[in-house]
């Protein structure tokens, strides 16, 4: 039975590192929403529809095979919460895992628009992520969609049963990570650490 863990939040937020934190503490193995992507862009180009269908299939079934052989694993994502759409999706990834006997557990991260701004041209995000090192296109990236997307749930709204929402303005991503472990109960796997973060 594999869980999931999705770290959701708007761009530059610590998404990440948080998920990286967990994958660390929990030996989770970890999908990053930018490993579709950044494979996709480098072969289809930039948002081309070659580029969104091989995007999708790429996640698509890096989900199914996580379910067949029990991978426990954690995901980020970029929601914008006003979309049905996207919480469909979301709900999909949900009955995936828990139909299959597993648990989903739902992160959203939040901080305010002038930390994310200095977060996004931080040399570790821009060294993990070949898209970002457009620091001009990045920024305007990102307060395009903060104006256009509501990119953290309403006060008192919750989609999912396991749904924790931290501001994360002031704390590092181990601290966040831990907040999570303890309010979802979670236990470390038992693996070898090339099962897990293998060239990482």
């Amino acid at each position: 039975m594999a869980n999931l863990i999705v770290v959701c939040g708007p761009q530059a937020v610590g998404k990440m590192v948080v998920a990286e934190s967990l994958r660390d503490k929990l030996k989770y193995n970890m999908m990053m929403n930018h490993d579709s992507i950044e494979i996709s862009d480098k072969i289809f180009g930039f948002d081309t529809p070659a580029q969104r269908e091989f995007n999708e299939a790429f996640r698509g079934m890096a989900f199914d095979l996580a379910v067949k052989h029990d991978v426990d694993l954690v995901f980020t994502y970029v929601c914008a919460f006003e979309m049905q759409e996207e919480r469909d999706y979301l709900t999909g990834l949900h009955d995936l895992f828990t139909k299959a006997g597993g648990e989903f557990y739902f992160v959203e991260l939040s901080a305010d628009l002038e930390t994310r701004i200095v977060r996004n041209e931080t040399p570790y995000r821009m060294e993990r992520k070949a898209s970002k090192k457009d620091l001009e296109w990045s920024r305007a990236n990102l307060l395009r969609d903060a104006e256009r997307h509501r990119l953290n749930s309403n006060e008192g709204e919750t989609w999912f049963t396991h749904h924790l929402k931290i501001d994360n303005t002031n704390l590092t991503p181990d601290q966040v990570a831990d907040l999570v472990i303890k309010e979802f109960g979670l236990v470390a796997n038992e693996k070898d650490e090339k099962e897990y973060r293998f060239g990482v």
